[in-house]
């Protein structure tokens, strides 16, 4: 057996087990090194903790994201001299800036899930190349359009496309990103493929390519981008280009990098409830929340193009559940201090309103059936925070995205088919990422929106130079050329 990290981010540890017998992916739980007295004082509390992780996803995400896309997992019991092992071998590897949280090595406990970076062995073809995988984190969707909003340019840019500048100007990252959510979400394919090129060209902590299990491209602040791509593009080669072609090596990044894109976008897109030859149902979407004016595209692509999502698709999935935020967090304040006044006045009701779960039938009951309106109770005020608490880990979620060629000879569903053109692949997409947003997050997701958006303005409003200059170096594509028409792939997809 093997080990080796797989990803990390500030509330856990994700592990690669690998053996001959099956993958499996142990996601252990972190810890500030300043804040160690705060770690779970036991066993049972951090097996408690894991447990509602796993029953928030199985109970809550599972019903509103599909079936098909959720994994929840199942707590487990580890010996505390295999985690010390895997908490000394990870922590050598880890990057720097990741080394302030430490491995939980006293309570055992983890959270063990498929390795989504896999296919099932169902889905095993004769190619034997190893399967890639594609992690894309999303993000909102979605413009808020709710009256409670002060700042009008919420209305108009996206809230990641303000949260780039905060994050460049405190030092986080770089480079800004030109990524846009509201891209990718449209439903047309044109602003999917220049969303996923942003990504692939700027992936910080948003996108992450594995192969055989193993990281191939993930963020890399101080890299040469141009060096990092042609690199990447030599890993996939095999997967989209003839063993015998012609093209030299800067055309074939080109045309590998186009494919991969293409892949993804049609796999992002497909709809797995709806018969082949049925009509596809789309959730069509409101113009004034789909274009964001960060966005690098073309405006009268924007204005004249499709944007409707396949109805049950994995975005149209993740869209409707981030849109359980309907009030925006300057709409849901007042709620949230109606509920805060009530529990410092009755401090036994945190329990029956399910403010820390347990997150069953009753929690989702509570989500679902808010009422529209506002009459003044709290039933309503607490189903809106756990409404927001539900968008919230929709926002923050990651799709992964499994891919494996097929040969000629390998026997698939037809059914399942997409498209009839070569070349071939079998494919499953999943929803990962799940976790229940602590309820005393919401005040902090207060404060940092204001100071995100005040930031922006600051940056912004003097004039547009900085939009304009990013707008020029959006026209110098690294990669992504026209479509070509007839050169489309074959999808099969099959759960995991």
């Amino acid at each position: 057996m093997s080990l080796m990290p797989w990803k990390s981010n500030e509330l856990v540890l994700y592990l690669t087990l690998l053996s001959y017998q099956h993958a499996r992916v142990l996601r252990l739980l972190k810890y500030s090194t300043e804040d160690a007295e705060n770690s779970p004082k036991t066993t049972d509390q951090a097996f408690r903790h894991i447990q509602n992780i796993v029953d928030y996803s199985q109970n809550v995400m599972k019903p509103l994201l599909g079936e098909k896309f959720v994994h929840n997992g199942e707590a487990v019991k580890l010996p505390l001299d295999f985690v010390r092992q895997l908490s000394l071998k990870v922590q050598q590897e880890r990057p720097e800036s990741r080394c302030d949280k430490v491995m939980d090595t006293l309570s055992g406990c983890a959270l063990c899930l498929p390795n989504l970076t896999q296919l099932s062995s169902c889905c095993c073809c004769r190619e034997h190349r190893p399967p890639l995988c594609i992690e894309i984190k999303p993000k909102c969707g979605f413009l808020p359009a709710s009256r409670h909003i002060t700042k009008d340019i919420k209305r108009k840019v996206c809230r990641f496309c303000m949260h780039q500048h905060f994050k460049l100007a405190n030092g986080k990252w770089k480079r800004l990103s030109r990524y846009c959510p509201l891209d990718l979400f449209s439903g047309n394919k044109q602003r999917m493929s220049l969303a996923i090129k942003n990504l692939i060209e700027e992936p910080q902590n948003n996108f992450n390519i594995f192969k055989g299990g193993e990281c191939i491209y993930s963020c890399n602040d101080d890299a040469d981008v141009l060096q990092d791509l042609d690199e990447l593009a030599q890993h996939l080669r095999p997967y989209f280009l003839p063993s015998g072609s012609l093209l030299n090596r800067q055309q074939s990044s080109k045309v590998v990098l186009h494919e991969l894109i293409q892949v993804i976008v049609s796999a992002l897109l497909s709809s797995w409830d709806c018969p082949r030859s049925g009509q596809l149902r789309k959730t069509h979407l409101s113009e004034g929340r789909v274009t964001c004016e960060a966005s690098l595209l073309h405006r009268d692509l924007l204005r004249n193009g499709n944007h409707c999502l396949p109805k049950d698709c994995v975005l149209d999935k993740i869209l409707g559940t981030q849109m359980l935020d309907n009030l925006d967090i300057e709409g849901l304040s007042p709620l949230l201090k109606r509920v805060e006044q009530h529990l410092q006045m009755f401090p036994k009701e945190r329990c029956r309103l399910q403010m820390d779960g347990p997150y069953n039938a009753s929690f989702l009951e509570k989500v679902q059936n808010c009422p529209a309106e506002d009459d003044g109770s709290l039933e309503y005020a607490v189903g809106k925070v756990h409404q927001y608490r539900v968008a919230m880990t929709a926002k923050d979620c990651s799709i992964m995205v499994a891919i494996a060629t097929c040969g000629e000879d390998d026997g698939l569903d037809q059914s399942l088919e997409i498209q009839t053109t070569k070349p071939r692949f079998t494919c499953s997409v999943s929803i990962l990422d799940l976790d229940p947003k602590p309820y005393e997050s919401i005040s902090h997701q207060s404060r940092l929106d204001s100071k995100i958006v005040n930031h922006y303005l600051r940056r912004t409003q003097p004039n547009n130079q900085e939009l304009d200059n990013l707008e020029e170096l959006a026209n110098q594509s690294l990669f992504l050329g026209r479509d070509r028409d007839g050169e489309d792939c074959t999808l099969v997809f099959h759960p995991v």
